[in-house]
């Protein structure tokens, strides 16, 4: 890691420190890049690509003045795993495709409005709860993959490799200083994988990777790339779900300016970041790739290292792209356990919920107030409880909103018709 080094956002670092500087931020990003990927169904390696490329429009469209480096997004997780289950692979991502496209729109609006009218629609008691909706709605997939082989039965040797790989992780989360902290889940994947090598040389049951597929890969190639599909619900849902996510880049785009030192909001504007955000999502879902977002791994990096380099951002993303063309890399990457991701995954749906947690307790949103614990309760219950719309608006034309889309819309019809209490108007 370079030090005494501050890096403002348009400083060019030195050629033998511009190269160790992206790779601390590909590091970073790795884990929870391709996690994501491995998660839904996608490709690790389109997923790399559309990140690396996905962050390079982000920096074209905010004037290479913000230092954000864009992965795959965990907030789009369930929304991809249940719209590939019912309607197929493409077309959760011509619903992720729809949700970028939508970030731009939100952007344009923002532009000449400002965000009152988001915060309104969108308090921290919705918010908040439908985070955590989207973190539990997951946990049973991270625990059927900690727990249960290919067969659907359950499985001692899985849960202790999954239970291995979720210690790892923890305790290299609390533990580890510096820029180790910022890359967990990556100790936690490498550490699962050779834990799982080792015992499987020792006992037949351990014995569950097959290093087939990497010594029949080439050594470079393209990404498997697919082309999005569009039909209404997919695209609905998504941008439904977006909402959240923008929500979240707004707060990640306050911390990103506290750390630089930079009001990000004004210059060079949030709309361009939310249009940058969201071109590089649309972009990602063009190619077969999961959405993005920014990464606060990376800006966890950026604050160890006092290094906020614009260039540093730009080449971990170009060494992303570069690692995308590495067919045998992509088919190590395939060869990663089940209960490795599961064991992962109990760790990272639980952040995911406890983010929500964190937003409702840093907004100081107060349940005395009756109001907040009804908007609470009835979008928990309908999110993970898995509540179902359905019905015909036509004879050909079914109309279906489930889980966190239809707990989000409730959520936000509650907030906006269920009155404010007198103290709280007094206010």
């Amino acid at each position: 890691m370079i030090k005494n080094e501050i890096l403002m956002p348009q400083d060019r670092p030195k050629l033998g420190h511009w190269i160790p500087l992206s790779f601390q931020h590909v590091f970073a990003m790795f884990g929870a890049t391709i996690l994501v990927p491995i998660l839904t169904g996608l490709s690790p390696a389109v997923a790399l690509f559309t990140a690396g490329t996905g962050t390079l429009i982000f920096i074209l469209c905010t004037g290479a003045k913000v230092p954000a480096f864009l992965g795959s997004s965990f907030t789009f997780i369930a929304p991809l795993i249940a719209i590939s289950a019912s309607h197929g692979v493409n077309y959760a991502l011509g619903g992720a495709m729809a949700a970028g496209i939508f970030y731009c729109l939100v952007a344009f609006i923002i532009r000449f409005t400002g965000t009152a009218w988001l915060d309104k629609a969108l308090p921290p008691v919705v918010i908040g709860s439908v985070i955590i909706v989207i973190g539990l709605y997951l946990a049973p997939v991270a625990m059927k993959m900690a727990m249960y082989d290919g067969n659907e039965s359950y499985s001692l040797v899985y849960f202790s490799i999954a239970a291995v790989t979720l210690l790892v992780t923890v305790v290299s989360n609390i533990f580890l200083k510096g820029f180790f902290s910022a890359i967990p889940i990556l100790i936690g994947l490498v550490a699962g994988y050779l834990f799982t090598m080792i015992m499987g040389f020792f006992f037949p049951a351990f014995a569950i990777i097959d290093f087939e597929v990497v010594r029949n890969a080439s050594w470079l190639g393209l990404p498997t790339f697919r082309v999005p599909a569009f039909s209404l619900m997919p695209v609905l849902i998504f941008i439904i779900v977006s909402l959240a996510t923008i929500c979240e880049h707004l707060g990640d785009m306050v911390v990103t300016s506290k750390i630089v030192g930079q009001d990000f909001y004004k210059n060079p504007g949030l709309h361009r970041t939310l249009t940058g955000d969201g071109l590089a999502s649309a972009w990602a879902a063009l190619w077969g790739g999961p959405p993005n977002t920014t990464y606060s791994e990376n800006v966890g990096v950026m604050a160890i290292t006092r290094v906020y380099s614009v260039w540093v951002i730009g080449g971990a993303a170009v060494i992303a792209v570069l690692l995308s063309f590495f067919t045998k890399f992509g088919a190590i990457i395939q060869t990663i356990p089940q209960p490795v991701l599961g064991g992962i995954s109990i760790l990272l749906f639980g952040i995911i919920a406890s983010s929500g947690l964190r937003t409702i307790v840093e907004k100081g949103v107060d349940y005395k107030d009756k109001r907040n614990l009804i908007i609470t309760s009835v979008i928990l219950v309908i999110g993970i409880g898995g509540g179902t719309l359905d019905f015909n608006i036509a004879k050909d034309l079914p109309f279906k909103l489930e889980g966190i889309a239809l707990a989000t819309v409730v959520g936000i019809i509650l907030n906006l018709f269920i009155p404010e209490s007198k103290e709280k108007k007094a206010k």
